[in-house]
């Protein structure tokens, strides 16, 4: 039997019909790794959908979720480096469950010399506090339980990053709620994991404050409750909720802090409260405190203490920031829905240059905006980045990043930490256990918006894949990117959770799927799964659904496997008809367990270029594919991938040219 079908080959529009046969099935091919029931085999789920997780990838129509809202009320000390406060959470369990404990994060404690996150990293890690010495972990009293404003009788335990409240009634399902109440203190390190600390300036401390009250862990349909220890390296899982926070702080400081702040007529001068409502009409940036202002005593309220007060809705966290020495730069940002909110910018002025964070709150508006209008709208009213000592760090409404970045370092880091309200602040994965739903989305659309911004001033020369493919995909020494972060070498971390699914991505979007259908399909993810707490495989069902494509064999090769690509020319040979040439056999081998697109370039004698593209779909049965070119022209070279947007590991099979074979 002779199948015949046409494809169109896409860069160089060229429809030719390649056909496979008895004896293309027959002929010897070289030794390979590929083995196509490896990559195409079946049951590749391994449940079915649900009532709480759709087949195709969006919540069921039995979905649950547990709440929680915080209120804290939180003072700073300069002089200790403390953060001392009291917060009442309020918990709902929505699940069809009863509770009778109840789990909490302990961040801070990873900070105290007997932790688990102490024992197991280095001293110099990114991921601990840097070999400081310090009295770290939370210091917790007056605890106490309600329901209905009576008093509940409990216990409880602190387990390292975690505390347990033992219920003498379990909380009931469907819907019931708890209010839980505690005053904490904490000194904060001056490197906390990269994620919190402070930094000396010549203007005075900047303190940048996360992780930084008790919170909730989360209760799913998945494994119930969710207690990875806080080790450092792996970042956060947490509910949905409305966090109402007031700071107090010296007067001589500015604190900006996740959501809105309630009380700018109370916290900043009338000049300053004036500027800052002229911010939020005018597309140019405000200079809320000058660089010429930091060191003016003017410049702030002749006060010992202000209380600056905070509130984000719907929000998984929250974190703030506190200095004498911050610069105050403003602007509004338009969403595509009409709304408007604050882009803000705070550094020090050592940080204020226009070749740094002196384009700040350019840098955010052009972020917000553009991820609102590609994906989902920014929900928050307040954008701020902060530039202090931690090289990139990403909070609900709020991000850290590193002082001394400079131009596309700058723009970077500010774009890939406010890329991450979508992952994970908007799309709420699981961060301690999967690292690469935030990081490598965040990487993946970062991309395309440094593309966008600024007709491309940032933008730099496409990955070239070979050289990847040759060194990072497959290489052993590289783990698994479903392994969860804590369980990666930390040298690893950048290539696992960040750069290959961000390539992954990249590949899928424009080889396999194409941008309109990867495009949709991944808003549709997006839209599902808003403040909601999706699994990979309700990423992978989602994407096969809304793109219509099995894509098995990809998640196998990228995700769940560390496999290789390679790809090679065999033969190329002529096909005549009464001694006329009518076309070539270009025999392509799959030599590696990664199946790709065959992307063919050639070239003929009188200089004519084509691009042949075969789908994925010929290796689903074979590993090697006989492309049949029809042409009256003798061709003068073959090229597999030529723009190396594939991750081809071997090059010296690529290339076939008429004068050297």
């Amino acid at each position: 039997m002779k199948l015949t079908k046409l494809i169109n080959f896409g860069l160089v529009c060229c429809v030719f019909a390649f056909s496979a046969s008895a004896q293309q099935a027959t002929t010897p091919a070289p030794a390979t790794n590929y083995n196509p029931a490896d990559a195409f085999g079946p049951l590749f789920y391994t449940q079915n959908g649900n009532e709480f997780r759709s087949a195709i990838g969006a919540p069921g129509p039995k979905y649950w979720q547990n709440h929680v809202d915080y209120n804290i009320t939180a003072n700073l000390d300069e002089t200790k480096n403390m953060v001392s406060g009291t917060v009442t959470i309020t918990y709902k369990n929505n699940s069809p469950d009863k509770l009778p404990y109840l789990w909490l994060q302990l961040d801070q404690n990873t900070f105290k010399e007997t932790s688990r996150g102490y024992a197991i990293t280095p001293s110099r890690s990114r991921y601990g506090a840097q070999g400081e010495k310090f009295d770290g972990g939370y210091k917790i009293q007056n605890i106490s339980v309600a329901q209905k404003a009576g008093a509940v009788k409990f216990t409880s335990i602190v387990e390292d990053t975690r505390m347990q409240i033992r219920l003498d009634q379990p909380l009931a399902a469907n819907g019931d709620l708890v209010t839980i109440k505690m005053d904490y203190s904490y000194i904060v390190p001056k490197e906390g994991s990269d994620r919190t600390g402070h930094l000396t300036t010549k203007n005075g401390e900047i303190f940048a404050i996360a992780q930084w009250f008790p919170r909730m862990c989360v209760y799913d349909d998945v494994i119930g409750w969710n207690t990875l220890p806080y080790w450092g390296g792996g970042e956060f899982y947490c509910e949905y909720g409305d966090i109402n926070f007031a700071i107090t702080a010296p007067a001589s400081h500015i604190v900006m802090g996740s959501g809105e702040l309630l009380n700018p007529a109370e916290v900043f001068t009338p000049e300053q409260l004036k500027r800052w409502n002229a911010a939020k009409l005018s597309d140019a940036t405000v200079h809320i405190r000058s660089e010429a202002e930091v060191t003016d005593p003017k410049s702030r309220p002749a006060k010992d203490k202000l209380t600056w007060k905070f509130k984000i809705t719907n929000a998984r966290d929250a974190a703030w920031a506190s200095s004498k020495a911050f610069v105050l730069d403003a602007a509004r940002y338009k969403l595509p829905s009409g709304k408007t909110g604050l882009a803000v910018s705070a550094q020090p002025v050592e940080s204020n240059g226009v070749d740094s964070y002196g384009r700040g709150v350019e840098y955010v508006k052009s972020t917000i905006e553009h991820y609102s209008s590609k994906w989902f709208e920014y929900p928050y009213p307040m954008a701020v980045n902060v530039a202090t000592n931690i090289g990139g760090m990403e909070y609900p409404g709020i991000v850290f990043c590193g002082w001394t970045a400079k131009k596309a370092g700058a723009w970077g880091v500010i774009d890939h930490e406010f890329g991450h309200t979508w992952f994970p602040m908007i799309v709420g994965s699981n961060e301690r256990k999967y690292g690469w739903m935030d990081e490598g989305f965040n990487t993946f659309i970062n991309g395309i918006s440094k593309k966008n911004f600024n007709k491309g001033e940032y933008a730099g020369p496409p990955a070239d894949l070979h050289r990847i493919g040759k060194s990072v995909i497959g290489n052993p020494v590289y783990e698994n990117i479903m392994q969860m972060p804590d369980g990666m070498a930390e040298r690893n971390i950048g290539v696992n959770l960040y750069s290959k699914p961000g390539w992954g991505l990249d590949i899928l979007r424009n080889q396999i799927l194409g941008e309109d259908r990867f495009d949709y399909a991944f808003r549709q993810y997006i839209k599902n799964w808003a403040f909601k707490h999706p699994t990979p495989f309700d990423f992978f069902r989602s994407m096969e659904n809304g793109a219509g494509e099995d894509l098995a064999w990809f998640w196998r090769s990228w995700w769940l496997n560390s496999w290789k690509m390679d790809q090679g020319i065999a033969t190329v040979e002529a096909v005549k008809k009464d001694d006329k040439l009518v076309g070539y056999n270009i025999k392509v081998v799959n030599l590696e367990k990664m199946p790709m697109p065959i992307i063919l370039q050639i070239k003929t004698k009188s200089g004519k270029t084509e691009i042949v593209k075969v789908p994925v779909d010929v290796w689903m049965k074979n590993t090697s594919w006989l492309v049949r070119y029809p042409t009256t022209e003798e061709i003068e070279s073959v090229t597999l991938d030529p723009d190396k947007v594939l991750p081809d590991s071997n090059p010296d099979n690529d290339t076939w040219t008429a004068t050297g074979n």
